[in-house]
């Protein structure tokens, strides 16, 4: 079949957006056989006489949208297990209960075929955050979560440590000049990426007004705990990357896909709430058949949001080594609010969820912050089955962002980072550092999960000021 775009549908009279989104998808799938000019001959058809295509499987759908049947998605409603399936947690003695029970009600549910819990879970929306379960066939869009995509990406640079100390009023002017935190604004100079020329902007109609602003946002990072901070590696003796152990310059960021991920999250979630209905205190886990067209349509949205986080990231790093004149000698990122489809040991193929989990198969690298203070650990995976190839995505939170509020003073945060040679741009009390677990308690806890490869120290953090 030959790329078949929206503006061929137009020309033979095929103007509804969500009709068009349709035929995209049923012709990728089930029309792979035909020609371009033979499905454009088939569609002029369909719509001329939509009746005589209403018997036919691969016709059907389009035919009842052409005719105005009411195309809304019956809703299926579905039982818990009796049973959970199969879980392991890691660092258990350090998790909240309630990030527990929620763990435990996702491997309730008749979708799942196995779950984790990382040791620095706590509770979130739906997944608990460090959760990772293992479905069929199935994706479910609060088991990915709201920011789709967020990630690490650690470039280790060419210098020494020393580096650090000897420019630091221009790597905080860089900072200061070439990041952007918050929910509005972006920078001063609009960043160009092939990731805005992706056709699915175009082909799922929902996606279209989102461009815009997907453009405006690009290479910047979120509030919260999203970071861009310089600091200092020390590569440990033969680590997998190859690199002489010894300390380097580093440049680490954690952000995700911005306004474009929390748009798609909150979309998909409405609809997989709408169509699948499960008991009341489990609705927060409604899924989406990935046979289904919401579930193919999700999917490729997540996959763009993904490759939107990637871009950000990579325009923040080219920028800020740019303006330093600086070179990357090597490059780590990973996923950690994602879905992948993946194959457990005995074969059998699944969707994979990780909120707030690293991936971590076999010599697979990925980088677990600690806080502000504390240091971020680059990791190479051991592929443990029983974690489905994951490992933590960080520290993880010990207190709600109100509780870090009133029980950290502005001051008291303040010595906090002087004692620990840490300079902060931004930032808030809600990320002050007690606000977390100990990250070396967490990495215990996950012996064997991961391999260390290097430990990175925070030196010049900048962060969201609200």
């Amino acid at each position: 079949m030959g790329n078949l775009r929206t503006k061929d549908l137009s020309k033979i009279g095929y103007h509804n957006d969500q009709l068009r989104s349709l035929v995209i998808g049923i012709a990728s799938k089930n029309f792979k056989h035909y020609s371009k000019q033979q499905l454009l001959d088939l569609l002029v058809d369909i719509k001329n006489d939509p009746e005589a295509f209403l018997d036919n499987e691969l016709t059907t759908k389009i035919a009842e949208k052409i005719i105005g049947k009411i195309n809304t998605p019956s809703f299926k409603t579905y039982e818990l297990r009796d049973e959970p399936v199969f879980c392991k947690t890691y660092g258990g003695k350090h998790i909240e209960s309630s990030a527990k029970k929620q763990m435990e009600l996702a491997n309730l549910l008749p979708i799942s075929i196995q779950g984790a819990l990382m040791p620095d879970a706590h509770m979130g929306f739906g997944l608990p955050i460090g959760g990772v379960l293992a479905t069929d066939n199935a994706v479910i869009p609060y088991a990915v979560g709201m920011d789709i995509g967020c990630r690490m990406a650690l470039s280790i640079i060419d210098e020494s440590d020393g580096f650090l100390k000897r420019f630091e009023y221009q790597i905080k002017q860089a900072l200061k000049s070439h990041t952007h935190f918050g929910m509005e604004g972006g920078l001063d100079i609009r960043q160009e990426h092939e990731v805005l020329d992706s056709q699915v902007f175009n082909e799922i109609p929902f996606l279209k007004p989102l461009r815009g602003k997907a453009a405006r946002q690009l290479g910047t990072s979120g509030n919260g705990n999203h970071f861009v901070e310089f600091g200092e590696i020390e590569m440990l003796p033969d680590n997998t990357l190859g690199l002489p152990a010894k300390r380097y310059t580093a440049l680490l960021t954690h952000s995700g896909s911005r306004g474009l991920g929390s748009a798609i999250a909150r979309h998909y979630t409405q609809i997989a709430m709408n169509t699948c209905k499960l008991p009341r205190h489990a609705q927060q886990l409604a899924w989406l058949d990935m046979n289904s067209e919401a579930g193919q349509e999700y999917w490729l949205t997540m996959t763009l949001a993904g490759d939107y986080a990637k871009a950000c990231h990579e325009r923040i790093h080219a920028n800020l080594l740019k303006a330093l004149g600086l070179t990357a000698l090597h490059v780590v990122e990973n996923h950690h609010n994602f879905a992948w489809k993946d194959k457990l040991a005995d074969g059998k193929e699944v969707i994979l969820h990780r909120k707030g989990a690293t991936p971590a198969h076999q010599n697979e690298l990925g980088i677990i912050p600690g806080s502000m203070t504390t240091p971020a650990y680059l990791v190479s995976g051991k592929g443990s089955v029983d974690a489905l190839f994951s490992a933590s995505h960080g520290a993880g939170r010990a207190m709600s962002r109100q509780k870090a509020k009133d029980s950290m003073t502005v001051s008291a945060m303040k010595k906090l980072l002087s004692s620990a040679g840490v300079a902060l741009i931004g930032g808030t009390v809600e990320e002050n550092p007690l606000a977390y677990k100990d990250i070396e308690a967490v990495i215990t806890a996950q012996r064997e999960l991961v391999d260390i490869q290097g430990k990175f120290f925070p030196r010049i953090v900048r962060m969201n000021k609200d």
